[in-house]
C-alpha cells in the first residue's frame, strides 16, 4: 500500500481533531489548513517530512503560550493551533517606516519567551548548528569568501564556547514569524527550537525583512536596532553583534546547503561586512562583561 500523501494525512486529521476547514496552502515544508474546530478559529501545519520543523510541537508546548502560538494538538508530524487575527507580520511595520517600534516588539517577544523558561527534549544546540562552518570549507564551492566564513567560524565557535545560561530559543525570531492577534497582542510563530544563550535570539531579526533586499544591510539600521535591544533586555551588546555577525555568514552556508545561489554581494554577506566595520576583535566581541556607555 501505497505511503499517505500529505493530503491524505491532513484530511485524516482534519477528521480525528473535529476540524472544518476553509482554506488549504502548501509551503515548501508543510501544509496549512484554516478553518474551525466549533467556534475555535484554528490552522492544522502538516509537516512534509522529518527535518527542523518536527522540533516545532515539541518547542511550542514548551513555551506554554508565553509570547508563543498555543498548541491544541499535536503529535510528531502535525500540529494544530490557534489561529491568530489579523495575522499581520511584524515586517509590515518595518516597511511603513516604523522600523524603531518593530524592533521594539521583536524585543518584548524575546523577554515573554524568556520568561518560559521552557525545556524539551533532543533539541540541537547553538554548537551543533555551526557545524555548517566546517562543512563548507571541506567543501569546494566557492561562491563565499573563504576568509569571510573561517572569521564567522572563528567568531561563532568562541561565542559558543563562553556562553552563560543556554536556554530553550525561537531559532528563527525575526518579523515573519511574529504575528499580530488582536486578542493576545504580537504573538512568535514556527519555531525551530535551539538551546543556546539568549544574546543568540536576535541574529535573525538582524537579516529581516527580507524585501527590500537591502534594508537591513546599513549601518544606521544596524545601530539603532541595537541600541534598541541592548536598552530594553539585560544582554551584552557586543555579543548581540558579533553573534548577528556569526549567523549572517551561517546563513549564507545554508543558502548554499540548500542549493540556492549566493551573489558576492547577497544581503547577509553585505550585512557581515557592515558588522565587521564596527565589530570589536574576537575577544573583546565576546566579553561577558557589559560596555560602560
Amino acid at each position: 500500500m501505497p505511503s499517505p500523501t500529505l493530503a491524505d494525512r491532513a484530511t485524516g486529521l482534519a477528521r480525528e481533531w473535529s476540524l472544518s476547514v476553509t482554506r488549504v496552502e502548501e509551503t515548501p515544508t508543510s501544509l496549512l489548513a484554516f478553518g474551525n474546530r466549533g467556534e475555535i478559529p484554528v490552522v492544522l501545519k502538516v509537516f512534509r517530512e522529518s527535518g527542523d520543523e518536527w522540533n516545532s510541537s515539541a518547542v511550542l508546548r514548551a513555551f506554554r503560550g508565553h509570547g508563543m502560538v498555543e498548541v491544541l494538538e499535536y503529535r510528531e508530524d502535525a500540529v494544530l493551533l490557534e489561529r491568530l487575527s489579523p495575522g499581520t507580520a511584524l515586517a509590515e511595520l518595518t516597511l511603513a517606516g516604523r522600523d524603531a517600534e518593530a524592533t521594539e516588539i521583536v524585543a518584548d517577544t524575546v523577554h515573554q519567551l524568556s520568561e518560559a523558561n521552557a525545556t524539551a527534549d533532543g533539541i540541537p544546540t547553538v554548537e551543533d548548528w555551526g557545524q555548517g562552518f566546517a562543512a563548507y570549507l571541506r567543501s569546494t564551492d566557492s561562491q563565499l569568501d573563504r576568509g569571510l566564513v573561517e572569521r564567522g567560524q572563528i567568531c561563532y565557535e568562541k561565542l559558543a564556547a563562553s556562553q552563560q545560561a543556554p536556554r530553550l530559543l525561537h531559532g528563527d525570531l525575526q518579523h515573519y514569524n511574529i504575528l499580530q492577534d488582536s486578542r493576545r497582542g504580537w504573538i512568535a510563530i514556527d519555531p525551530k527550537g535551539v538551546l543556546g544563550e539568549i544574546e543568540y535570539e536576535f541574529g535573525a531579526s538582524f537579516r529581516n525583512p527580507q524585501q527590500p533586499p537591502d534594508y537591513y544591510t546599513g549601518r544606521e539600521v544596524l545601530e539603532q536596532r541595537l541600541r534598541i535591544y541592548t536598552s530594553r533586555l539585560h544582554v551584552v551588546p557586543e555579543r548581540v553583534l558579533a553573534w548577528a555577525y556569526a549567523q549572517a555568514v551561517l546563513s549564507a552556508i545554508w543558502l548554499v546547503e540548500d542549493g540556492i545561489p549566493v551573489a558576492p554581494d547577497a544581503p547577509q554577506i553585505q550585512l557581515a561586512r557592515t558588522i565587521e566595520s564596527i565589530l570589536p576583535p574576537v575577544p573583546d566581541a565576546v566579553s561577558r562583561h557589559r560596555a560602560v556607555p
